[in-house]
Parts: C-alpha cells; structure tokens; sequence
C-alpha cells in the first residue's frame, strides 16, 4: 500500500516535499515512481528510485528541479520540488514496482492515492 501526501498550493518558484509511505513490501524490492498528471493530459512519469542501489532517474521536463529519496527505516520515499512552474500542476501518484525503474507510468502495479500540487499566482 502506498500514500502519498505533501502537495499544496504554491507560487511559482516555490518549493515542496511529497511524501511516500510504502507499508506491506520493502523498499529493498521495489522501486518507487512518481507519476503526474495535469488536468486534461496524460498521465507522465517524471522520477523514480530503484530498489536495490536507489539509483535515480528523472524525466527531461524535470530534470535540475526535482530530487527524489528514501529513507529505508521509515519506508517513505520523497520527492523534493524546486522552482515549481504552472506546468507542474497536477495531481501526483507514487507508485511501485519491482525492483528497477521504468519510465512507463503503465509498468507499474502498486498504486497509492494521490496528492495535488497547484502553482499559481
């Protein structure tokens, strides 16, 4: 089970932390995504961490503004947004698989609900 929290409304340029708690599968054997979507679009994959190295990947249209991260202790994985743009509004899934990352939102089986970041002036 995955629940992902953190988002809020925010000025452009501004900042926020989603939050991930993974509870029931370790983080160990699955990599954790994010997964967005914009109101009236697709839904995009912009980051994910793998299992077992926790070696990172970012989509291009994020890449320099968000980082993502676990702590395996905890069982959460984050996702850190800076310089937020009105096109960063939407709502934002993590999602699991196991053990490496796809940048193919469609790959992956464990679905948590969602957070909503809005950035507007």
């Amino acid at each position: 089970q995955l629940q992902a929290s953190g988002g809020g409304s925010v000025q452009p340029g501004g900042s926020l932390r989603l939050s991930c708690a993974a509870s029931g599968f370790s983080l160990d054997l699955y990599a954790i995504g994010w997964v967005r979507q914009a109101p009236g679009k697709v839904r995009e994959w912009v980051s994910c961490i793998s299992a077992r190295d926790g070696t990172t990947y970012y989509g291009d249209s994020v890449k320099g503004r968000f980082a993502i991260s676990r702590d395996k202790v905890k069982n959460m994985v984050y996702l850190q947004i800076d310089n937020l743009k009105p096109e960063d509004t939407g709502v934002y899934y993590c999602a699991a698989r196991q053990r490496v990352c796809n940048s193919d939102w469609l790959q992956y089986s464990v679905w948590g609900q969602e957070t909503l970041v809005t950035v507007s002036s």
